[in-house]
């Protein structure tokens, strides 16, 4: 390594400069302990909150489970269980509000079927009518999954920085702080690389499963299934990209979608019974419902559409004026 370093200096014919030496592992909790700011160099996240995700929850979690001696890939599997643990109430209010969703599909079908491509608004206006009929909130389970992104990017950048991991193995992966390679190809494959790393295929294989599951619950249509497109292609970019990452991060997601596909099945067969839930809803139906604002403005979004396409196709007189 080479450092160039800057000392406050005059001259005088017995100045001195004092300089002290720090040898230590970029180990967040020793770097702490010396009280100034030399933590801050390990990189757990440039956003504040995947930071404090990682201060304050992840590294005393795993230090904890360090200092009872138990091996790393225990640890990490015991970290993706106490995350899941945390996050299971927000789990639990998306994985309802999918299952009334799916209750009300074949229902969405039909207004899919009814309507025209050049009727967007009007079918939009009716899938939020059905919507607040039956006591759905669409957008209930959006605030679950943008609250787990900031566990899911902030372990990003813990694994890779996570010294404890240098050199130490679990089951095929020899060091857990690099990549895990079955394979070592005699070419390298643009996008992916010349090793095959079996973690991250089984990250991303869960992740597609997992992507099934939740994609067999949504609307039809051309632009749901663009989306439905979109969530089968990321796994596939994030196998290229996490392919030469960190086995434990790795690792992590692949727990972290084996435990999302079993609380999913557990919820949906075992805690969910959707015959309640659709007499439940069957019996929101019948009460007076009111006419929200977002329901208002669709619905002179409308009117003000269909008075367009009525001026643009009234015919017009001699003088190039419309008829009224």
């Amino acid at each position: 390594y080479t450092a160039f370093l800057s000392v406050p200096y005059s001259y005088s014919p017995n100045s001195s400069v004092s300089l002290e030496w720090i040898f230590s592992p970029l180990h967040f909790q020793t770097l702490s302990a010396m009280n100034n700011g030399l933590e801050e160099q390990i990189d757990l996240g440039y956003i504040g909150v995947f930071s404090m995700i990682n201060k304050f929850l992840v590294i005393p979690v795993f230090n904890f489970f360090e200092q009872l001696g138990l091996g790393y890939g225990v640890i990490i599997l015991l970290l993706t269980l106490i995350i899941k643990l945390l996050l299971s109430p927000l789990n639990f209010k998306m994985f309802v509000s999918s299952a009334k969703i799916r209750l009300l599909k074949p229902e969405l079908d039909e207004l899919n079927a009814k309507f025209k491509p050049d009727e967007a608004i009007k079918k939009q206006q009716a899938v939020m009518q059905l919507y607040r009929q039956a006591g759905v909130n669409p957008l209930a389970g959006c605030l679950p999954m943008l609250v787990q992104m900031p566990f899911l990017l902030a372990m990003f950048s813990f694994f890779p920085s996570a010294i404890e991991l240098r050199q130490q193995g679990f089951l095929w992966a020899e060091d857990l702080s690099t990549y895990d390679s079955i394979l070592n190809l005699p070419f390298e494959i643009p996008f992916y690389g010349s090793h095959v790393s079996l973690f991250t295929l089984l990250m991303t294989a869960t992740t597609i499963l997992y992507t099934h599951l939740n994609s067999s619950q949504m609307q039809t249509g051309a632009n749901m299934q663009q989306m439905k497109i979109m969530m089968y292609i990321m796994p596939i970019v994030f196998l290229g990209v996490l392919n030469s990452y960190s086995a434990g991060l790795n690792y992590y997601y692949f727990l972290s979608n084996v435990v999302s596909i079993l609380i999913y099945l557990a919820i949906r067969y075992l805690f969910i019974d959707e015959n309640k839930l659709r007499l439940k809803m069957e019996a929101h139906k019948a009460k007076p419902q009111k006419k929200s604002k977002w329901m208002q403005r669709l619905e002179d979004a409308q009117k003000m559409r269909e008075q367009q396409v009525k001026q643009q196709s009234a015919p017009k007189n001699r003088q190039g004026r419309r008829n009224k």
